[in-house]
């Protein structure tokens, strides 16, 4: 039997071959979404990602005979820890062949990384974090992501599981097709707004972009402060995010609710690229770009990545406002499904009213824990 070796990512080399991995994992997966390998080496740049500013992170690959076979990511996120006040540390960008034993390599390469760093439990999957893509698909393989959610192979759930690791907390992804504005949602968005005549739903302001984020940052970091997993993004973790969002964002179904000109709330959905970068293949060069072009009018779907209200503001429908406006502003504009995602799945208001407007739940993604303690010295 070969031995697998596991090689620390020390070097432009190995990092080319971390980001092309499941590139070749995936080219006969018909629902897999390759990401732009420009923006990866971008997203994987420690002078360029600002996550690294508050974290530690290894990289490491899997090899048996000269063949990768697996990826893995261990993350020490000092903000996580100060936040919550836990000694959690996460795995992530794990991607491997139907092998348990190169999984059990990876798995325990981590687990050790962690325990050095002080850590009790490894939490994961998230890349990097919960502000990022994260949770590993359970069910609902049978169509692709939507724009920034995961995909995975099926058997990576008996890889994690056979390791012993525990389920955390499963999160949820609606979706809903157009049949015309809800009958229900309509009847609460009128009588909302009969009742709050000074609340105002409007769309960003894509010409004053740098005042616009910092609104939303604050609704954000305010909103899902008592939310299992939330970390509050820095000024420079959400200013990147802004920034790879900008191109594809559209001010139609990106929503922010004031209050005397104060913001209160906001809506924020992109339409799923996911669509146009399946046919680029990773790659915008030579032709990708005029692709991207050509093909951008042709997104009829959205995601709505996150809606929130500050607390003060909550229980007077506010949400449910946000919705409709969201719904008759998207269909206006030419989007006739959307994805919702993702919502906790103890978040009993937010699944209540998903169902409640006919949104069906198509996909859950699932956290893992495993308690340190178990490993071995």
């Amino acid at each position: 039997m070969v031995d697998i070796k596991i090689i620390e990512v020390a070097n432009k080399a190995f990092k080319r071959k971390f980001i092309q991995f499941p590139f070749e994992l995936y080219k006969d997966d018909p629902y897999w979404v390759p990401p732009l390998i420009l923006e990866q080496k971008k997203f994987f740049d420690e002078k360029t990602h600002p996550f690294f500013k508050h974290a530690k992170v290894k990289f490491f690959l899997a090899v048996r005979d000269r063949v990768i076979c697996g990826r893995i990511a261990g993350i020490v996120n000092y903000n996580h820890i100060e936040f919550h006040n836990e000694k959690v540390g996460f795995f992530g960008f794990f991607e491997c062949i139907d092998d348990f034993e190169v999984a059990k390599a990876l798995f325990t390469t981590v687990a050790d990384f962690l325990k050095q760093n002080g850590m009790e439990i490894m939490r994961g999957p998230a890349n990097y974090s919960t502000n990022e893509e994260c949770g590993l698909l359970i069910n609902g393989f049978d169509s692709s992501p939507f724009v920034m959610m995961t995909y995975n192979k099926k058997y990576y759930i008996n890889l994690i599981e056979k390791f012993g690791f525990q389920k955390a907390k499963d999160i949820y992804a609606y979706y809903m097709y157009d049949q015309g504005i809800p009958e229900r949602l309509d009847k609460i968005a009128q009588l909302v707004m009969k009742r709050n005549k000074d609340i105002v739903i409007r769309s960003m302001r894509m010409k004053d972009l740098k005042n616009e984020i910092e609104k939303i940052r604050a609704i954000y970091n305010s909103a899902w402060s008592k939310n299992w997993g939330f970390i509050p993004m820095t000024d420079d973790e959400f200013n990147y995010m802004a920034k790879s969002l900008k191109e594809i964002i559209d001010p139609e179904v990106a929503l922010i609710a004031e209050v005397k000109g104060n913001p209160v709330g906001f809506s924020l959905a992109v339409p799923n690229v996911n669509i146009i970068l399946k046919r680029l293949n990773g790659r915008l060069f030579p032709f990708g770009f005029i692709k991207f072009l050509l093909n951008k009018k042709k997104i009829n779907g959205v995601r709505n990545i996150t809606l929130g209200v500050i607390e003060e503001y909550r229980n007077r429908g506010l949400d449910s406002l946000l919705y409709y406006y969201s719904y008759k502003k998207g269909t206006a504009h030419g989007y006739n499904h959307t994805e919702t995602s993702w919502i906790l799945e103890d978040n009993y208001p937010m699944n209540k009213a998903m169902i409640a407007i006919g949104a069906k739940h198509y996909k859950t993604y699932r956290f893992y824990d495993y308690n340190l303690r178990f490993l071995k010295n």
